[in-house]
């Protein structure tokens, strides 16, 4: 089948290699523009487009897909079928009903819930024990069109966000694979989505960052697993801020207020909860220094 791919990050790109290694024709791979990176502010490839390059496939990188000749470009590329897996820009409708086999969307939560931009991390800030991987109809609006296939998985309660992305992004390109198939043979079913069971994953941004130690030990170590490696959590603990980046629940018990500096142990910092329950922070990053173990800091930087 002859395809035009968009997508941008890492997790776009499992994707895109399985529809090569299927032996679909994929006629060229739309990414974000190149954006500087670093103190050297260069140029930077994303992902998608350096495995693109790496397979010889043409790149198109419009500023906007507003912008005028932007459709005549994709129809020049003459796709039967667009895939879409966080290409991170609106498609208009135009764009989307180009194609005779559709457009589609690989989507890391089991839709309708988590609809947006940010799926995985408010799946594991939330707390959830499930999520998964969707393969819709791209529609007007918002992540809302028909599904054609879905797969689940369990979230371990300590699993951090970026294992899980990992594991998605895998699990979108197998059923990527398999629905394709089904798109090909004719053979794909349509079930259309419950809109009022639809919940929105924001953008994430340094305003999730600080940890509210009102709340409890558990919700606290869900929002730090949810937020790494950006924009990880902040925490003041000994008159510093530090960025939290792996957090234990005991499971002990304490009278004290939450926001206490308990004390320290070999493993790290363990601080009160609004639920009485205990944190260890064991993973920080202290204002001028690089990331490591709570412990390793301790060592050279007592906390009282």
């Amino acid at each position: 089948m002859r395809i035009v791919f968009m997508g941008t990050p890492e997790f776009a790109v499992p994707s895109l290699k399985r529809l090569i290694a299927d032996g679909h024709e994929i006629a060229a791979v739309y990414t974000q523009p190149d954006k500087p990176k670093n103190r050297g502010m260069k140029l930077t490839f994303s992902p998608v487009k350096e495995a693109a390059l790496a397979h010889g496939i043409p790149v198109a990188q419009p500023q906007s897909l507003r912008e005028e000749g932007a459709l005549e470009t994709l129809a020049a590329f003459r796709p039967e079928l667009m895939v879409v897996a966080a290409y991170g820009k609106i498609l208009p409708r135009p764009f989307f009903e180009l194609p005779p086999l559709g457009c589609i969307n690989v989507h890391s939560s089991l839709l309708p819930r988590y609809r947006g931009a940010a799926p995985i991390n408010w799946a594991v800030i939330n707390g959830e024990r499930e999520t998964g991987v969707t393969i819709m109809d791209i529609a007007e609006a918002l992540d809302s069109g028909d599904i054609l296939a879905q797969a689940s998985t369990p979230i371990d309660p300590d699993e951090t966000v970026e294992t899980l992305h990992d594991r998605l992004a895998e699990m979108g390109a197998d059923l990527l694979s398999e629905t394709v198939d089904k798109i090909a043979a004719g053979t794909v079913c349509r079930t259309p989505q419950d809109d009022s069971l639809a919940t929105y994953a924001s953008m994430l941004s340094r305003a999730l960052s600080p940890i509210d130690w009102s709340h409890s030990a558990r919700a606290i170590h869900d929002q730090v697993r949810g937020l790494v490696p950006w924009p990880a959590t902040t925490a003041q603990v000994g008159g510093q801020t530090f960025k939290v980046f792996a957090t234990q629940v005991t499971g002990e018990k304490t009278g004290k207020p939450g926001g206490t500096l308990l004390g320290t142990d070999d493993r790290g910092i363990l601080m009160a909860c609004g639920d009485g329950g205990v944190l260890r922070i064991t993973e920080v990053q202290a204002p001028g220094k690089k990331r490591m173990q709570a412990a390793d800091y301790l060592r050279g930087h007592p906390l009282t």
